[in-house]
């Protein structure tokens, strides 16, 4: 996914529609994990990342990165497949 032709989609927008997300730290190898690979099927994963310039932003799905955060919504993220998430609101991720 080429992150300049994406669509931008704000993080509150995304929360209205799919939950409130959970943060997910991944304990052992991903693909031997079977809780996480039940959660990329029902494309329910957000990847979120640091750009260079130091701001927080996300994608719909796993994406294996160093230093990167997962985050685990309630409901599927399906509609936002290949839009770029921005403007993560830390205090809207449930504990």
């Amino acid at each position: 996914m080429k992150l300049l032709k994406t669509k931008n989609t704000r993080f509150s927008e995304i929360v209205a529609a799919s939950g409130k997300p959970e943060v997910y730290t991944l304990w052992r190898d991903p693909k031997s994990d079977r809780q996480l690979q039940k959660l990329i099927k029902a494309q329910r994963i957000a990847t979120v990342l640091k750009s260079d310039a130091g701001t927080d932003f996300g994608q719909v799905g796993f994406k294996v990165r160093k230093g990167a955060t997962y985050l685990v919504f309630p409901k599927s993220l399906k509609q936002f497949e290949n839009h770029r998430i921005i403007g993560i609101k830390w205090d809207e991720i449930s504990e």
